[in-house]
């Protein structure tokens, strides 16, 4: 098992004050990551949603994050490929460098982005993507492994060119892709690569994904892989909270996920920006009426909310990781037993101060990873990862 954290940099304030304060408290997070023996730090890539993610630069951060810490890796999660956002040339050059500072720590994960929003403002229609995602994906493990590039395709044409430097991992650090909808994930598989499960539906919603993605894995065919370091391997996403009263850390993380889904739901589906302003102090036990929450995370879709159901129950998903040790230990468990190979820890959700996130970390880290480690051994991917580290 591997016990990572993921990051949007999520942030109230918009201001140049604001983004500066988000990223410190992001730097000051990793640190001590590190020093609790995380195992990677994954960062999303997103342009142009303001407040809901301004992790726009993940290269740099991580870069800068991997000068700060020795032994946590170091994960896009994803890099988006259109290729007058991220063209092939430049991620292959920017991961093998990253991979050579950091020691072989990289982890590369690859994408398209989520929203049209974001594919406009390259000049795309999120739509029309998925292929040159695909010519783009399968390029780039080839300029980590040739002398020379050559490439005549439909979307993207490279005359013959040595591309440097190689990564140090051997042949290239292990690559994932982001799966959201039931789509994706034998798309991932069916290429050899990880899937990085990035919904929000809880055990039952991971383990029908987790079917999916090893069927497809186990009918896989060597013509489809995609890059040379083939790996089976299912990351769940973990919105987490751990405080020493539970109470709060549910009051706390509930605000904070409602934020998350109103501030994407802004984005992705024309909703209201969110404004904490006006919500009730205590979300867990409001009785005011109905709010729906209707959003997309990827090309799938999150509705919470009905006619007649309390914002408490909208909002409040049993199936997260806010409350005590106790209560993350317990909802760890039922993702493991979904068939998650990772878990994703979430605390940057918006409204959460920095004290209750590095509270949570510290948490997650004195209790939590030694209790699963006490009793699970280390995972073939993982001891192949620390021998490439090494």
């Amino acid at each position: 098992m591997r016990f990572s954290l993921i990051y949007e940099a999520q942030t109230t304030d918009d201001s140049r004050a604001g983004d500066r304060k988000v990223f410190e408290e992001l730097v000051e997070q990793v640190v001590l990551a590190d020093k609790l023996d995380f195992d990677i730090v994954w960062c999303v890539e997103h342009t142009a949603l303001t407040n809901y993610a301004h992790m726009s630069a993940p290269e740099t951060f991580l870069a800068f994050v991997a000068g700060k810490t020795e032994k946590i890796g170091i994960g896009h999660g994803v890099v988006c490929l259109p290729p007058k956002m991220n063209h092939p040339i430049k991620v292959a050059e920017r991961i093998a460098t990253l991979d050579i500072l950091s020691k072989g720590r990289v982890h590369f994960g690859v994408g398209k982005g989520g929203s049209q929003q974001e594919a406009g403002a390259f000049g795309y229609d999120l739509a029309e993507l998925q292929p040159m995602i695909d010519e783009s994906m399968y390029l780039i493990p080839k300029m980590f492994t040739q002398d020379f590039i050559e490439h005549d395709g439909k979307y993207i044409k490279i005359p013959k060119r040595p591309i440097h430097p190689k990564p140090y991992q051997d042949p290239h650090p292990p690559m994932y892709m982001a799966c959201t909808g039931d789509d994706s994930l034998p798309r991932a598989a069916s290429r050899g690569l990880g899937a990085l499960v990035l919904g929000f539906g809880g055990p039952d919603d991971v383990a029908r994904k987790n079917r999916l993605y090893r069927e497809a894995y186990a009918k896989r065919k060597v013509e489809d892989q995609v890059g040379f370091r083939p790996i089976e391997h299912l990351a769940a996403l973990c919105p987490a909270l751990v405080l020493d009263d539970g109470d709060k850390a549910r009051r706390i993380g509930i605000r904070g996920q409602r934020y998350f889904y109103e501030s994407l739901a802004h984005w992705y589906t024309g909703g209201e920006k969110p404004d904490p302003s006006k919500w009730e102090e205590d979300l867990t036990k409001a009785d005011d009426g109905s709010i729906i929450i209707k959003t997309r995370v990827g090309s799938e879709e999150v509705v919470m909310g009905g006619e007649k159901r309390k914002p408490s129950q909208e909002i409040l998903n049993p199936n997260h990781a806010y409350g005590t040790v106790d209560d993350c230990i317990n909802y760890v468990e039922k993702l493991i037993a979904a068939g998650a190979d990772e878990i994703l820890f979430m605390c940057n959700l918006g409204t959460i101060p920095q004290w209750a996130q590095l509270q949570t970390i510290q948490n997650i880290g004195r209790y939590v990873i030694p209790y699963f480690r006490a009793r699970r051994p280390a995972t073939k991917v993982a001891v192949q990862h620390k021998a490439a580290a090494e």
